[in-house]
């Protein structure tokens, strides 16, 4: 079973159960009973890119299941140390895009902001894999530098708070944040990309809503689930706070081998998601980072998946289906 240990009044509890997660991908494999699979992993899961993953979003896997769909996108395998032809450090041109201090500036009217490179989770499929956090992340020096960077282009009228993850911050540290950008006139729209309340859904406490209710743009939050099995109660009571604090909630998932590249999955997500009240966004292809490539699935097969959604669902339960190439102005639509 898996559980985590009592509780620390000297911390909130999310952060208590983020120290508490998973390090171990050997551990994980005990925990559900799945010892025997020890010789799949990777040495990247302690070196290259670090495991972790919170045991609340362990405790939803499938004991003695190794394709267990939630098990596959943590746990690291041979296969990431496969060099693919394709496969590269920085799969969608970030670097290129950099406009300053922790800014990634690639798409007309918008900028996203790298708050953090920390994660509650570490996907092994994640495209930013590789990417170089301690040098390009906006809280150094107190986001100045990235405030002033969107300051100073009026063209800018939505920033994206991203990562790692911005939720790993601590709320007092995104009001610091968040009250720096309330300065900047030309700001209409704030969006955050989030797994928190997927992974960790204790991170959406009162403090949190609190501070996005009074936020002074209208704000929507973007999750990422990728498979229906990792919305649990916990998970839709977190988004139905996130609602109530008045957020627009949509979620962004990707097509990964192994984990959702089935009808049935791709659908049942989006059902449940809905009855979550998040409306699914996007449906990323595979972004070519190196380590990945054992969850690439075809376009051909993608673009088949997406066409029986749109027999199987109305139109607002069908997301785009898209892909993102380095320095094209806008993600690429596949169907």
């Amino acid at each position: 079973m898996i559980t985590a240990k009592p509780p620390s009044p000297q911390m909130p509890d999310w952060q208590r159960l983020w120290r508490d997660s998973l390090r171990d991908p050997a551990e994980l494999l005990r925990l559900l009973g799945l010892e025997g699979y020890a010789d799949r992993l990777s040495e990247a899961g302690r070196t290259e890119f670090a495991f972790r993953v919170p045991r609340g979003f362990a405790a939803k896997m499938r004991p003695g299941d190794i394709d267990d769909p939630l098990l596959r996108q943590v746990l690291p395998l041979r296969g990431e140390e496969l060099d693919v032809a394709g496969f590269g450090v920085d799969a969608v041109g970030d670097l290129a895009a950099r406009g300053g201090p922790g800014i990634l500036h690639k798409y007309r009217g918008r900028a996203l902001l790298v708050a953090t490179g920390a994660c509650a989770v570490n996907c092994r499929y994640c495209f930013r894999r590789h990417f170089p956090y301690a040098e390009e992340t906006a809280a150094a020096g107190q986001w100045q530098a990235a405030v002033d960077y969107l300051a100073d282009d009026e063209s800018i009228h939505e920033v994206l708070l991203s990562g790692g993850d911005p939720l790993s911050l601590s709320t007092a540290k995104l009001k610091t944040l968040t009250d720096a950008l309330a300065g900047i006139p030309h700001l209409r729209r704030l969006r955050i990309h989030t797994r928190l309340p997927i992974v960790l859904p204790e991170r959406v406490d009162a403090e949190f809503t609190g501070w996005l209710a009074a936020l002074p743009w209208p704000t929507t939050v973007v999750v990422h689930a990728n498979h229906g099995n990792e919305l649990c109660g916990e998970v839709a009571a977190a988004l139905a706070r996130l609602r109530a604090a008045g957020a627009v909630l949509l979620n962004q998932s990707v097509l990964l081998a192994g984990v959702n590249d089935d009808g049935d999955a791709l659908s049942a997500l989006s059902e449940r998601l809905f009855e979550c009240g998040v409306l699914p966004y996007y449906l990323h292809q595979l972004d070519k980072v190196r380590g990945a490539a054992h969850f690439a699935v075809e376009d051909a097969r993608a673009r088949g998946l997406h066409q029986e959604l749109m027999r199987r669902l109305p139109g607002y339960l069908v997301p785009k289906l898209v892909r993102e190439i380095a320095g094209e102005p806008h993600k690429t639509p596949l169907a």
